[in-house]
């Protein structure tokens, strides 16, 4: 922990902006340098340009790619695109805005010329894709943005038609054609000056279509103060309309759009990161928690949500996914009888005793958003959640509202859990404990090399010959999701009481253990040493 964790960022701990844009535009990757190379995680391709990582040439035949991509899928609607606040997406959207103008790729941007949180981008798509809109053709999209990432970084990821994170054949092949197009000169990339585009209100056409998703009507009778803070990020414009159009006692905590994040206090490792699931990010807004009913937090692209309450500050994403759940499947009487609860399989197990509790089905998948995105669409899965706070669930009817996660849906349903309720999801969470336990979970790093992490990709649970786990004997070892037999990447056992999952970091030479325990703070310790002992000897180290 740093120990500025929490305090006012300094000057020095600010990034040059002219230097960053500088080194996008004068630095050239070497794609043999997988430091170097367009990977795409979970969430697009992310990096800095001062590491050589996030560059103009990255964004030319990362675009070009999805620009090939797109006539081998057989797509020929518009390209919907938009960024967030951070210093490198605009320019990353002028280059390529340069190629798909090239490729004569119709594009759709914003029509105020602002930023758009990830979640509109999900939103538009789908409605020009929806049956009732009529057309022909199909629409997909690019969002630039790292997300709640550091100020240097920037980040680029595409959207298919269903409107949610590519999937990971179409990743790979993206990632695998941009490398090869940098690795030869550019000479396939179609690059001119970018020419005007067709434009989309993104903002006005999600906003005024929360009621279908949220009881506005509910929150404004309520007249309950609502503090929203965007964190310097893309939807700062869209919580001044959402209080306008539908009443609401709302205050933009903050309206500041900063690419170097002056504002934000540091996280737990003293970087500025709008993570608006830390406690130390958000200092400013649980320091000012009790003039507000409700406060909440998005971060840069608005795909994450924190929600801060008078009684207890900042809540643990798990608790208010499970708070959000049982509130969903008790009052949206129009999703199916038989709709499924999403979580991925590091989530808290609260959410299971939960689903359990509603008589509902857990669909329980890897880490990634994109495994909810068939089910969000059919309506077989009413809601989709992971433990780093990003969600999204259906509308009213049962029908699909984004396939991306969207934290500005769940920011808005804390206030209308208040004023349904008349208790916050602090409060409600509170009962679940009582009635279900108190669960310990925390989230820990453990050194691996390279080989080391690709080794535990691929572990087996059968590779694991421990039978026992604090104290408990294991009832399961996971190495693909109950939900859809998906591999994990990774493992996770399982007691009565406690559970464990690792998996390798994309990043860093650490592999990562998530744990929790039914019975307390000490028991979770002595999960997390077993759980190191137990993969390191599987992996040898």
């Amino acid at each position: 922990m740093n120990e500025r964790a929490g305090l006012q960022a300094l000057p020095e701990d600010l990034v040059d902006i002219d230097a960053l844009v500088g080194a996008y535009y004068e630095l050239t990757p070497d794609v043999t340098n997988p430091e170097q190379k367009v990977i795409f995680g979970t969430s697009g391709h992310r990096g800095s340009s001062l590491d050589t990582a996030f560059n103009e040439n990255h964004i030319l035949a990362i675009t070009q790619a999805i620009v090939e991509y797109r006539a081998v899928q057989g797509i020929t609607g518009p390209l919907f695109i938009g960024r967030d606040t951070h210093g490198l997406s605009k320019p990353a959207e002028d280059t390529a805005l340069e190629v798909l103008s090239a490729n004569g790729v119709t594009v759709w941007t914003d029509s105020r010329g602002s930023y758009t949180p990830t979640p509109a981008v999900s939103h538009a798509i789908l409605r020009y894709n929806h049956a009732e809109a009529g057309h022909s053709d199909q629409a997909d999209g690019i969002v630039i943005t790292p997300s709640h990432n550091p100020p240097r970084d920037g980040g680029f990821k595409y959207n298919p038609p269903h409107g949610g994170p590519a999937d990971s054949d179409a990743t790979s092949w993206i990632a695998n054609r941009a490398n090869d197009i940098i690795a030869a000169g550019l000479v396939d990339v179609l690059r001119g000056e970018a020419q005007p585009t067709d434009t989309y209100d993104f903002r006005e056409n999600y906003v005024s279509d929360l009621s279908r998703v949220i009881d506005m009507t509910k929150i404004a009778e309520s007249g309950i103060h609502i503090g929203a803070d965007p964190l310097g990020g893309a939807s700062v414009e869209y919580w001044e309309l959402i209080g306008e159009r539908y009443g609401l006692n709302l205050d933009v905590v903050n309206t500041v759009v900063d690419p170097q994040w002056a504002f934000m206090t540091l996280d737990w490792d003293g970087k500025i990161r709008m993570d608006c699931s830390s406690p130390y990010a958000m200092a400013s807004l649980v320091a000012n928690k009790d003039a507000y009913d409700i406060s909440t937090g998005n971060d840069a692209d608005a795909d994450r949500h924190g929600i801060v309450t008078p009684d207890s500050g900042i809540m643990n994403p798990n608790h208010y996914l499970a708070v959000a759940i049982q509130y969903l499947y008790t009052h949206r009487t129009g999703w199916r009888a038989d709709a499924a609860i999403g979580k991925t399989l590091v989530s808290s197990t609260m959410i299971d005793r939960v689903a359990a509790s509603l008589g509902r089905r857990l669909w329980e998948v890897p880490v990634g958003f994109k495994w909810f995105v068939p089910g969000l669409i059919d309506g077989s899965v009413a809601f989709g959640g992971e433990e780093s706070a990003g969600a999204s669930f259906l509308r009213f009817d049962g029908s699909v509202w984004t396939t991306d996660k969207d934290g500005i849906i769940l920011a808005l349903l804390a206030s209308e859990i208040l004023a349904v309720t008349g208790k916050t999801p602090s409060q409600h969470y509170a009962d679940l404990v009582e009635k279900f336990g108190d669960p310990v979970y925390e989230r820990v790093d453990a050194a691996a090399t390279k080989a080391q992490k690709a080794q535990l990709g691929k572990l087996d649970g059968d590779d694991i010959p421990a039978d026992t786990l604090a104290g408990e004997p294991i009832t399961a070892k996971l190495s693909r999701a109950p939900g859809n037999d998906a591999a994990v990447g990774g493992v996770k056992v399982t007691t009565d009481h406690a559970w464990f999952a690792a998996r390798p970091s994309g990043t860093e030479d650490v592999y990562k253990i998530y744990a929790e325990s039914f019975l307390g703070p000490k028991h979770l310790k002595e999960v997390q040493a077993e759980a190191k002992r137990i993969v390191d000897g599987a992996l040898g180290a």
